[in-house]
């Protein structure tokens, strides 16, 4: 019986004894909420995240995937509020600055000796820093340029020069126009958002030497040069462009020009790996790049930048945790296990020098010397002709741009839509533009 009642005991004391050990673990567990948005880059890293899991056994990683528009609208709303409900966020090169400037950012201190972030792009580094501090680490950059089919160029017996202007995009896609084999000769974005269809038509206004803004934050829309960008982005799109084009955003050209339904696209650099992947897209071995058009007499060929970063907001109760994910996702070691799994020219692009000076990249990635080239072509000081308060790329760099930017795009997509000609939108933009930039208490009023 005391033998009996000793065993008893133990097991007891052994039973209460791991419950402990158990609790002591989940206590020791941490949970990192990360926002993200839905492009392939980002669902390519959510399918590799058990190498870091892997690494680090008491973080635990939850998602919320996000369409982009959606995805900003959460992220500043929480931020902003001081809500917390993220330990990352993955936001961009625009809202960085401005919201560390707010306070609302950590500064990335944490990242381990071996980050190397000297290895960043300068231009990329520069952008997500302020006063020399690094407040977002980049996941990839980009810039913007044509896309096109050789095989339907060739067909059409139109040849698509690496500078090309918008009078031989014209010229093109005209050309390799067949509906009646549901071949349109571009895409273009049509989807309504500041950085939707306003990162084109922005980037395509810098290129025809328009500006938002004069040097008073008197605004532009009721130029010429702003009737021109917009008269010839409808037309292209009226006649050469597929059907519903308004609903269509970076994801939906995407999905058209993989299934070979357009002739050109002119979007993002980051799309070159996904149009030259033979799993995914009909036309693979088929795709010519050159660099965003311009008008002829114009010397700027859009001046886009984009960086997708990863941030941890001020308010994160687990920031340790999420600078240790931060690092790894944006690391040199990332993008070897991106090529292992992928190859090379999967590797997210537009972030470092080594990836540009890694031969075996070079040879995966036709595209990778135009990317380069587009990205130093950019400058974010200057991004328009002429004289101007404010800097940005294919966006106006003050915090009242995402509404601004937002509510013209939401006109320009109706126009395209139908719904009213390009003189009645560029008034309308002219007037709400002009409104909240006086309400925010720019310029001289």
């Amino acid at each position: 019986m005391t033998i009996k009642r000793t065993l008893m005991g133990s097991a007891a004391g052994f039973g209460i004894a791991a419950g402990l050990a158990t609790a002591g673990l989940a206590q020791d567990t941490t949970t990192l909420t990360i926002a993200t948005v839905n492009n392939g880059d980002m669902i390519r890293m959510q399918g590799l995240t058990s190498d870091f899991t892997e690494q680090h056994p008491n973080i635990e990683l939850e998602w919320v995937t996000l369409e982009e528009n959606v995805l900003r609208q959460r992220v500043t709303q929480d931020i902003a509020t001081q809500g917390g409900q993220f330990d990352v966020m993955t936001i961009g090169v625009y809202e960085v600055p401005i919201w560390a400037e707010q306070g609302w950012l950590t500064p990335l201190d944490d990242l381990p000796e071996d980050y190397n972030t000297d290895d960043l792009l300068p231009s990329i580094r520069e952008a997500l820093s302020v006063d020399g501090q690094l407040y977002a680490a980049p996941f990839y950059g980009e810039s913007a340029m044509v896309m096109y089919r050789t095989d339907l160029a060739e067909e059409a017996g139109v040849t698509i020069p690496d500078q090309p202007t918008w009078s031989d995009i014209k010229t093109a896609a005209e050309a390799m126009t067949n509906e009646d084999e549901g071949i349109y000769g571009i895409c273009l974005r049509g989807k309504p958002g500041w950085g939707e269809n306003m990162a084109l038509i922005s980037a395509m206004a810098n290129s025809y030497g328009a500006r938002w803004f004069d040097m008073d934050w008197q605004a532009q829309f009721d130029s010429e040069a702003w009737n021109e960008v917009l008269t010839d982005y409808l037309d292209l799109m009226n006649n050469y462009g597929p059907p519903g084009a308004a609903a269509n955003g970076f994801n939906e050209n995407l999905s058209l020009f993989q299934q070979g339904k357009c002739g050109m696209w002119i979007d993002a650099t980051v799309a070159a790996s996904f149009v030259t992947d033979p799993e995914d897209s009909q036309v693979a071995d088929s795709v010519g790049f050159a660099q965003f058009p311009n008008k002829e007499g114009v010397d700027n060929h859009g001046n886009w930048l984009w960086i997708w970063t990863l941030a941890v907001p001020a308010g994160s109760q687990q920031s340790e945790a999420a600078q240790e994910f931060v690092a790894w996702a944006t690391s040199q070691e990332y993008t070897n296990l991106v090529a292992e799994n992928e190859g090379w020219r999967a590797a997210p692009p537009g972030t470092r020098t080594s990836l540009y000076e890694n031969p075996e990249y070079q040879e995966a990635a036709p595209f990778a010397q135009m990317t380069l080239n587009s990205i130093n072509a950019v400058d974010t000081t200057a991004p328009a002709e002429g004289e101007i308060p404010y800097t940005g790329a294919q966006y106006v760099a003050i915090p009242e741009f995402q509404g601004i930017g937002t509510a013209v795009g939401q006109t320009f997509s109706a126009a395209l839509a139908g719904q009213m000609d390009a003189e009645q939108a560029l008034q309308a933009a002219q007037q709400t533009t002009q409104r909240e930039i006086d309400r925010a208490g720019y310029g001289s009023n």
